[in-house]
């Protein structure tokens, strides 16, 4: 039996357990790290592991838990940084007070190339679409890969909940269009590795998360 195209395993990281994903390509064994936050010793042991060679940093935002040790990664790692939308530039600029703040490293850094609705990017021979998804912050991305039914969503959707938009420049019905229009397309059996906590489908979300269920929006 072919393995799939695609494996990926999460790894936990910062105070916050952020849920950085490391995906790869099994064909090629090359692969990301997306949202490496922080403990990157054991990251870097995720890789050796599962026997991966990391060829780039891919990120959903600017926000501390998801980024705050991106920059350091990619300098150790000789690697590139792809993401979030440059709309997160602000998030990006004060990741050091913001480690002060919650007691993370956070350094800021410069992304390799900023991603906007529409992109492509490959992680081995995978090729993974981007969808921007503004609302929890004004940059927020999401990466697909259509073959495998798999989206790394960062902090826009969780199993029973959704994004704060409590934040600078968050917006509460951007998220909600952010999720209906651009999450739900991508199908009910499509399973999604959220910022935080356990993974779900989209048809999962859509038949019982309590704010964005198709009957809870139907009475809005």
């Amino acid at each position: 039996m072919s393995s799939p195209p695609l494996r990926a395993v999460i790894v936990p990281v910062t105070p916050l357990q952020q849920n950085c994903t490391l995906l790869w390509c099994t064909e090629t064994m090359k692969g990301a790290f997306c949202d490496p936050g922080g403990d990157l010793d054991r990251l870097k042991s995720a890789a050796a592991e599962h026997g991966v060679t990391v060829e780039k940093i891919i990120l959903t935002h600017g926000h501390i838990d998801h980024c705050g040790s991106a920059g350091i990664l990619a300098e150790e790692l000789g690697v590139p940084i792809e993401g979030p939308h440059e709309d997160d530039l602000f998030w990006i600029s004060r990741l050091e007070d913001d480690g002060h703040r919650y007691g993370v490293v956070g350094k800021p850094f410069q992304s390799d190339r900023y991603l906007v609705d529409g992109d492509t990017l490959t992680v081995g021979n995978l090729t993974l679409n981007v969808r921007h998804c503004p609302g929890h912050t004004p940059g927020h991305i999401v990466f697909h890969h259509a073959e495998s039914k798999l989206a790394l969503v960062g902090d826009v959707l969780f199993q029973g909940s959704i994004g704060r938009t409590d934040f600078p420049r968050g917006n509460h019905q951007q998220l909600l269009d952010s999720i209906t229009q651009r999450l739900w397309p991508m199908g009910d059996d499509t399973h999604f590795v959220p910022g935080h906590g356990p993974m779900s489908t989209f048809g999962h979300e859509r038949a019982s998360n309590p704010f964005v269920a198709d009957r809870v929006l139907a009475k809005a």
